[in-house]
Protein backbone atom coordinates (compact mmCIF):
# COMPACT_ATOMS: atom_id res chain seq x y z
CA UNK A 1 0.00 0.00 0.00
CA UNK A 2 1.25 3.19 -1.07
CA UNK A 3 1.94 6.20 1.51
CA UNK A 4 -0.48 8.64 1.30
CA UNK A 5 1.78 12.29 0.35
CA UNK A 6 0.87 15.10 2.62
CA UNK A 7 1.55 18.50 1.12
CA UNK A 8 1.60 21.33 3.32
CA UNK A 9 1.27 25.28 3.15
CA UNK A 10 2.34 28.16 5.28
CA UNK A 11 1.80 31.64 5.14
CA UNK A 12 3.71 32.55 1.99
CA UNK A 13 2.24 29.56 -0.34
CA UNK A 14 -1.23 30.29 0.89
CA UNK A 15 -0.29 34.10 -0.50
CA UNK A 16 0.56 32.67 -3.55
CA UNK A 17 -2.08 30.78 -4.05
CA UNK A 18 -4.22 33.30 -3.59
CA UNK A 19 -3.06 35.18 -6.45
CA UNK A 20 -0.30 36.94 -4.74
CA UNK A 21 -2.19 38.86 -1.83
CA UNK A 22 -0.25 41.00 0.98
CA UNK A 23 0.31 39.46 4.32
CA UNK A 24 -2.62 41.65 5.82
CA UNK A 25 -4.61 40.16 3.56
CA UNK A 26 -3.66 36.79 4.05
CA UNK A 27 -3.55 37.36 7.82
CA UNK A 28 -7.37 38.52 7.27
CA UNK A 29 -8.40 35.28 5.68
CA UNK A 30 -6.47 32.58 7.80
CA UNK A 31 -8.03 34.11 10.47
CA UNK A 32 -11.59 33.79 9.62
CA UNK A 33 -13.55 31.09 11.60
CA UNK A 34 -14.12 29.63 8.11
CA UNK A 35 -10.76 28.97 6.95
CA UNK A 36 -9.14 25.96 7.55
CA UNK A 37 -7.39 25.46 11.50
CA UNK A 38 -3.44 25.10 10.78
CA UNK A 39 -2.05 21.37 11.74
CA UNK A 40 0.60 23.03 13.57
CA UNK A 41 2.30 26.71 14.70
CA UNK A 42 6.14 26.16 14.65
CA UNK A 43 9.04 28.96 15.57
CA UNK A 44 8.11 30.02 11.56
CA UNK A 45 4.53 30.66 11.86
CA UNK A 46 1.08 28.40 11.39
CA UNK A 47 1.08 25.31 8.88
CA UNK A 48 -2.35 24.12 7.42
CA UNK A 49 -3.20 20.97 5.59
CA UNK A 50 -3.01 21.78 1.55
CA UNK A 51 -5.68 19.82 0.63
CA UNK A 52 -7.66 22.00 3.54
CA UNK A 53 -6.78 25.01 2.39
CA UNK A 54 -7.47 23.93 -1.34
CA UNK A 55 -10.96 22.77 -0.48
CA UNK A 56 -11.38 26.13 1.14
CA UNK A 57 -10.44 27.50 -2.24
CA UNK A 58 -12.58 26.60 -4.30
CA UNK A 59 -15.59 26.71 -1.88
CA UNK A 60 -14.80 30.21 -0.90
CA UNK A 61 -12.76 31.75 -4.09
CA UNK A 62 -14.53 30.55 -7.38
CA UNK A 63 -12.52 31.37 -10.46
CA UNK A 64 -9.55 31.58 -8.40
CA UNK A 65 -7.31 28.71 -11.24
CA UNK A 66 -6.04 25.70 -9.84
CA UNK A 67 -2.66 25.48 -9.09
CA UNK A 68 0.18 23.86 -11.41
CA UNK A 69 0.55 20.14 -10.46
CA UNK A 70 -2.65 19.93 -9.16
Amino acid sequence: MAAKVMRFMGAHEIRERLGGVSRQRAYQITARADFPKPVAALGQGKVWAGEDVEAWVREHRRGQAEPRGM
